[in-house]
């Protein structure tokens, strides 16, 4: 019988038994087979089964330009698939392939348990990947080898407790112009829980003051940020992926958000237990000062995969936000007077600043700086109102106050 090199495979092919399957997680089975098929009768020595996994980070440092590299290793299994419950075997301790015959060799092995995995990652200075290798040997030749990726979705909870204590916050900062002072802003912001799932809103209480000349902006993003370390190093990226915006605040002026909302969009999940590769998520509430660096206040985000459940936390955290706002609100009896709002608005100096508005990205740095001299206004009286004197005996009276 004439024999041909292995390398004449008509396929060689490694197939999962789930291939519609997105996605594995730990302790779950993975299985499958290996494909062959000769295109002439050839000679085979074994077929093994390979199955690993690793994070990698690959970045280089700034100063001396060293590639910097480090690797974990979450998985490794290795089986050599019986040849010859299917194939012939030869007096040489080989198998034949018999030509235009396909032979399919099942595998199968089990994900560690959980704890012990993270999720697959791909991202520009590292990745956590997984794959299965099917290796031919052949007699007096280099080895054939096919390869097959597979992904790991670790499921994260979002309803944990620490996930669902709701996240608050306040900064503020001192604004100058030419080393001269020029008020202050500040931010206090709440939300109701910490850990959302792809397409949830995210309902935003806040606060915004303004006692500096200018008019600011205030804004709201979702913020992924990328933590790689390789020797030691640590390499930071961070990525602006959804954002909205509020109203003009003028000069002494606060605005308040109470249930603004900001829609996660779609995400891949926190990257959690992985030693060397991390992905976070932050709120980052910030204005936007003419002129000045933003002042910028950060909350934290945990992307999950299993939604929140509303069972358990939705009373508290109604409560939760319900105090934060009486606490931040104070509505006043009656009307203000005309009188007393010309000359809070007015500005010291002869010039009012007007908004530079944008809405441009993280690395925005333009200054505003348009001035339109103050006009000289004349406001009427203010309108007359209503008291209704609730502790009368008699029916009520109405007196009108001018």
């Amino acid at each position: 019988m004439v024999l041909f090199p292995a390398n004449k495979l008509k396929v060689f092919l490694l197939v999962f038994s789930d291939p519609a399957r997105s996605f594995y997680s730990s302790g779950e089975k993975l299985s499958g087979c290996v494909h062959l098929e000769a295109e002439q009768t050839c000679k085979v020595t074994g077929l093994t089964v390979t199955a690993a996994g690793c994070a990698r980070v690959d970045h280089r440092g700034r100063k001396n330009r060293k590639n910097r590299s480090q690797e974990v290793e979450y998985l490794k299994y290795e089986e050599e698939l019986r040849l010859e419950e299917v194939l012939t075997e030869d007096p040489d301790g080989g198998f034949l392939l018999q030509s235009g015959k396909t032979y399919s060799f099942q595998f199968g092995f089990e994900l560690p348990a959980a704890g012990r995995l993270v999720s697959s990652y791909k991202g520009k200075f590292g990745s956590v990947r997984y794959y299965v290798r099917a290796v031919l040997d052949r007699p007096s030749q280099h080895a054939l080898q096919c390869e097959k990726e597979f992904e790991v979705e670790e499921p994260l909870d979002v309803n944990r407790a620490d996930l669902l204590a709701p996240a608050a916050a306040s900064i503020q900062k001192k604004v100058t112009c030419m080393f001269i002072p020029d008020g202050q802003v500040s931010i206090s912001a709440q939300i109701d829980r910490k850990g959302f799932c792809e397409g949830e809103e995210i309902n935003i209480n806040a606060k915004f003051e303004n006692t500096c000349s200018r008019i600011v902006v205030p804004k709201a993003a979702i913020i992924a940020k990328h933590s790689y370390v390789a020797d030691g190093r640590t390499k930071e990226l961070r990525q602006k992926l959804t954002a909205v915006r509020g109203n003009h605040i003028i000069s002494g002026m606060c605005d308040m958000w109470q249930g603004k909302t900001i829609r996660v969009p779609k995400l891949k999940p926190s990257l959690l237990g992985c030693d060397i590769i991390k992905v976070d998520y932050a709120l980052m509430i910030y204005l936007h000062i003419p002129g000045s660096e933003k002042l910028i206040l950060e909350l934290p985000l945990v992307i999950g995969t299993i939604p929140f459940s509303g069972v358990g936390s939705r009373t508290s955290s109604m409560s939760s936000q319900a105090g934060s706002l009486s606490s931040w609100s104070s509505f006043p009896s009656a009307p203000p007077s005309y009188s007393n709002i010309h000359r809070d608005l007015r500005v010291g100096g002869p010039r009012t600043p007007l908004l530079y508005d944008y809405d441009g990205g993280e690395d925005e740095e333009e200054d505003g700086g348009l001035f339109m001299r103050a006009p000289e206004l004349q406001y009427p009286p203010p309108p007359a109102y209503s008291e209704v004197d609730q502790d009368a005996v008699n029916p009520p009276q109405v007196v009108q106050v001018f």
